[in-house]
């Protein structure tokens, strides 16, 4: 059963890769591409600390990112924190859950003015003590994506979700009549409640990360085999 990847560029290429690496066949049809906004940078001595939940923001925030270089920097992702290390970002604090445990961990060194440069389309984040200012720096605009991905879901497959947005989209792209032979696997429960219902099945990763969610989908083609198997026999 072939896998379906739906990330935008860079992230799809890179799911692409570790999952033909792990010999699985794979399909991509990228819902969305990431394209920058002009945006005015607020005066970095206003904060006392960044906040970055996507590594789409060091891709694509130009010139005027480079002004926070200097701020205690957090990051949710590696790919985040490794984007922003490649950007010349020396002081980078990541975290592996999402931007609420992030949050947390801000507050909790002592940080109060924050910076939030993200997509103009944010999961929402329990700020707590902080005071977070969000600028748009990216936004994700809808690529064409309908017949063949429709073709390759009524036919049968495991899609991988990387987020809530994604799974909505897909969710309008698949009727429910098309969705029974396919299954996600999606990055985290708020993507899986994204993508409703009607699927031959749905999980969600461990922990959001593209190495956990394409683990669980090598489950799924582990189990999706023994059951061909004992019904072969």
């Amino acid at each position: 059963m072939p896998l379906i990847v739906l990330r935008p560029e860079p992230g799809a290429g890179q799911t692409v890769a570790r999952a033909e690496a792990m010999g699985l066949a794979v399909r991509c049809h990228s819902l969305f591409a990431a394209q920058p906004l002009n945006w005015g940078a607020p005066p970095p001595d206003k904060f006392d600390a960044l906040l970055v939940t996507s590594a789409q923001t060091a891709r694509l925030g130009g010139p005027a990112l480079d002004l926070y270089a200097s701020l205690p920097t957090y990051a949710v992702g590696e790919a985040t924190a490794a984007a922003l290390h490649a950007r010349g970002f020396g002081n980078v604090v990541s975290g592996s859950s999402d931007g609420t445990a992030i949050a947390a961990q801000i507050a909790t060194d002592g940080h109060r003015a924050v910076l939030h440069l993200a997509g103009d389309m944010v999961a929402a984040i329990d700020a707590g003590p902080l005071r977070i200012t969000r600028v748009a720096v990216y936004t994700m605009a809808e690529s064409q994506a309908g017949d063949a991905l429709r073709a390759d879901i009524a036919a049968g497959a495991i899609i991988l979700v990387h987020s809530p947005r994604a799974a909505a989209r897909l969710a309008e792209l698949a009727p429910m009549d098309l969705r029974a032979a396919s299954h996600v696997a999606a990055i985290s429960p708020a993507a899986l409640n994204a993508a409703g219902q009607g699927w031959a099945s749905a999980s969600a990763a461990d922990l959001p990360r593209d190495d956990r969610v394409l683990a669980l989908a090598v489950r799924l083609c582990e189990d999706l085999g023994d059951r061909a198997g004992k019904r072969a026999t």
